[in-house]
């Protein structure tokens, strides 16, 4: 993984590469040092890892405050008003802390070994998937072909770390949650991969930064949702559909159901273990809303960042800064919407589940594909 920044850049020049170094250029007006070409990419890695780890953190705990505040406001409360002052926004951080003094239990019943490995494998699928994330236009940890497809790959990896533990917490309740995620994420998967595929085929590239590019200008009608209308955005309300199932998300929060599991696979979970499913959770709502504004809603573009490519060129910094902060302001918005959705309508049953995912949500995006290909053929 390479962080293409304009203050650190890595350059291997032919020599260095002979001699076995590479050249490390820090901030301009810094002579080059020669440093063992090993070093690179481990430091590469570990700047890269250190970054992901921050926006998981910050990402859920900001989620975390801003589910209990919009909560709270469609029950007719104010939710947190007073950990850290302004509306309680350290309550999340008082709350990570907790759980870090926490006990750590383990059944005694439980396979011990995958019951410690589910939460790892969860937190490190989705820490993959956000490699392929762009942060901005020229910030990004690896510039892959085929992003969007290595994104929903590694986020389905987190069903494996479900069912593990659910198998391994020795609860049946437990068991019976990662069985319904098990069928949810088959049932859902489907729609979700064909309803992208829609707006695949208007982009024609696989890859985020590329996508986000093709749809700049003043008002944002080149963006792929206003280019295909009649096809493009009712296979953005199945891609979403879709996402809140992936991501575990009421109404379709079956695998857990407090009203009738306890907590379904996070019955026998605790301290931080339990935390780590949460910040997957909310890391994959962020995934999934970031994948649908670049491929639906101009990703980095708005006219803000029109304004800003104009003023001062495309590889600025404050052309990167605006791109960045559209992106996290439309990927937010998605949040805030799933987040309204939960509160607003009740749990469905897991067979009315199955029927919405394979009975109307595949055959509708499997119409919107044919429908898609047809107008990027003929019209």
């Amino acid at each position: 993984m390479l962080i293409n920044q304009p203050n650190l850049v890595l350059d291997s020049a032919p020599a260095a590469a002979e001699s076995g170094n590479v050249t490390l250029h820090f901030l301009q007006g810094v002579a080059p040092e020669a440093v063992p070409a090993w070093l690179l990419p481990v430091a590469a890695a570990g700047v890269s890892v250190g970054v992901v780890i921050g926006m998981i953190s910050v990402i859920a705990m900001l989620c975390v405050w801003l589910e209990r505040k919009i909560s709270g406001h469609i029950q007719c409360r104010y939710g947190p008003m007073y950990a850290g002052g302004w509306h309680g926004w350290a309550q999340t951080i008082a709350d990570g802390v907790k759980l870090l003094m926490k006990e750590d239990m383990v059944p005694s019943g439980a396979d011990r070994a995958l019951f410690m490995m589910a939460p790892a494998i969860v937190l490190g699928a989705i820490f993959g998937a956000f490699v392929a994330m762009p942060l901005s236009p020229d910030f990004y940890f690896a510039d892959i072909n085929l992003g969007v497809f290595f994104i929903l790959g590694m986020s389905s990896l987190t069903t494996i770390g479900v069912v593990m533990s659910g198998w391994a917490s020795n609860s049946k309740w437990s068991l019976y949650g990662a069985m319904r995620e098990a069928a949810q994420v088959v049932a859902y998967e489907i729609p979700l991969g064909i309803s992208l595929m829609v707006a695949l085929i208007v982009a024609g590239t696989f890859n985020l930064r590329e996508a986000s590019a093709l749809q700049g200008d003043w008002f944002g009608m080149g963006w792929f949702v206003f280019k295909n209308p009649l096809f493009m955005i009712p296979a953005s309300i199945l891609f979403f559909i879709s996402a809140l199932a992936e991501t575990k998300r009421a109404p379709f929060d079956l695998p857990e159901a407090e009203s009738e599991l306890v907590a379904g696979f996070l019955t026998e979970y605790s301290g931080i273990r339990w935390s780590f499913f949460f910040m997957e959770e909310y890391a994959a709502m962020y995934l999934m809303s970031l994948v649908a504004s670049v491929f639906f809603f101009g990703g980095f573009q708005s006219p803000f960042t029109y304004l800003a490519i104009e003023q001062f060129g495309a590889d600025s910094f404050i052309a990167n800064l605006v791109g960045a902060v559209t992106l996290i302001v439309k990927s937010m918005f998605g949040i805030c919407l799933m987040m309204w959705v939960r509160w607003t309508l009740p749990r469905v049953r897991i067979d009315q589940v199955m029927t919405m995912g394979y009975k109307y949500l595949t055959p509708l995006s499997l119409i919107c594909v044919l429908g898609a290909a047809v107008w990027e053929a003929i019209i």
